[in-house]
């Protein structure tokens, strides 16, 4: 599924992406699931935890990915 997250800022955290976007109820599950390998940003895996998200990055989890898009 393929979904637009919008953003007020420059960048997003991409913990804090993943609990807006609605896949991770807390800061803790997101952690756990960024460190486990399950996220990629741009076709690469990543396991860092405050990587910054800016606008036209691609997120994927699971069967989601959402592109970042600034109001």
């Amino acid at each position: 599924m393929n979904k637009e997250i919008k953003i007020n800022t420059e960048f997003i955290k991409l913990s804090s992406l993943l609990k807006l976007a609605g896949d991770v109820e807390t800061g803790g599950e997101s952690k756990n699931v960024i460190q486990l390998g399950l996220v990629s940003v741009n076709d690469k895996i990543c396991k860092v935890n405050g990587k910054k998200i800016y606008e036209n990055d691609v997120v994927k989890f699971g069967d989601c990915e959402y592109t970042v898009r600034t109001k």
